[in-house]
């Protein structure tokens, strides 16, 4: 090929060369991890002496029968209904709030978004410390009222809700941010026709403002979802999943599985369970925003 039909060519596909190293980029980080992966989940794969053996689905039958995988996808549906649902409720409220003219709103707008700009390690570290049952301050609350301490982490029924609390702490500010965004994004038009209407304020909210909202709502939530159901560091730091696998979640036991039963086949059968829950949730969520037109304005 001489050089000006070279030049030619080159000019044809200029658009084609220059995606071309991003494209083989991303086929290095997302295809070839995904089917690396695959081939990992159908096989037995030691992490120690890297010997592996076909085992076709054994992996993902044996899902079925573990009970430790069902106490762990348990542990998770409730860290992650309970955590998104109060952290909605209270997002929505102090949105509410603060989307109202007072004196001092920057200033609690900045005391509420705080949380959510610490690193997950760090309040996983600083609740662990107040969760102390001899010398932490949650118990020393409790007993200026009178109230015995509790076994926050190390207590099986309170093990559980005592992380869902940190989530609600840390994250609540982020539901917060959204639905604040969403609230001073919605037109005045249809509060003006329903005051000349004479609707209440309640009345406004449940037929102006909530429906108007319903997008914003949605994403924040979706967003929320998918990060509690794959969660991990805080329960790692904090409880390690125990007392007696109370706290484990799906992430942390295919941590386990992993890196501890030395099982990275079996784990990795069951991180795509885990890909395959949170890719249905998010589905649903995205479908409904579809239907409200979110993607197509």
């Amino acid at each position: 090929m001489d050089s000006k039909r070279l030049s030619r060519w080159s000019d044809r596909n200029l658009k084609y060369l220059l995606l071309a190293p991003t494209i083989v980029l991303l086929l290095m980080l997302t295809v070839y991890p995904l089917v690396f992966a695959l081939a990992a989940s159908l096989q037995t794969v030691s992490v120690r002496t890297g010997e592996r053996s076909f085992v076709g689905l054994a992996n993902f039958a044996s899902i079925f029968s573990d009970g430790l995988f069902w106490n762990a996808l348990g542990n998770t549906a409730v860290y992650t209904g309970v955590g998104v649902s109060v952290e909605f409720a209270l997002g929505l409220a102090f949105a509410l709030i603060l989307s109202e003219s007072f004196l001092g709103r920057g200033l609690f707008r900045t005391i509420f978004l705080a949380p959510m700009m610490l690193p997950p390690i760090v309040v996983a570290i600083t609740f662990k410390v107040i969760y102390m049952q001899k010398y932490g301050v949650s118990n020393w609350l409790l007993g200026l009222i009178g109230i015995k301490g509790m076994l926050w982490e190390s207590g099986p029924q309170t093990a559980l809700f005592s992380l869902i609390l940190v989530d609600i702490w840390e994250w609540t500010p982020f539901m917060l941010l959204i639905l604040l965004a969403g609230l001073q994004s919605l037109p005045a038009e249809p509060y003006e026709a329903a005051k000349v209407d004479g609707a209440s304020w309640l009345q406004a909210f449940r037929h102006v403002t909530f429906p108007l909202l319903t997008p914003a709502i949605l994403i924040a939530v979706l967003l929320r979802l998918m990060d509690t159901l794959r969660i991990f560091d805080q329960v790692f730091v904090m409880t390690g999943g125990g007392p007696a696998n109370s706290t484990e979640t799906l992430s942390l036991y295919v941590y386990q599985a992993g890196f501890r039963f030395n099982n990275v086949g079996y784990a990795t059968a069951m991180s795509f369970v885990l890909l395959v829950l949170t890719t249905v949730v998010s589905n649903v969520f995205i479908s409904r925003l579809r239907a409200e037109e979110v993607f197509t304005q």
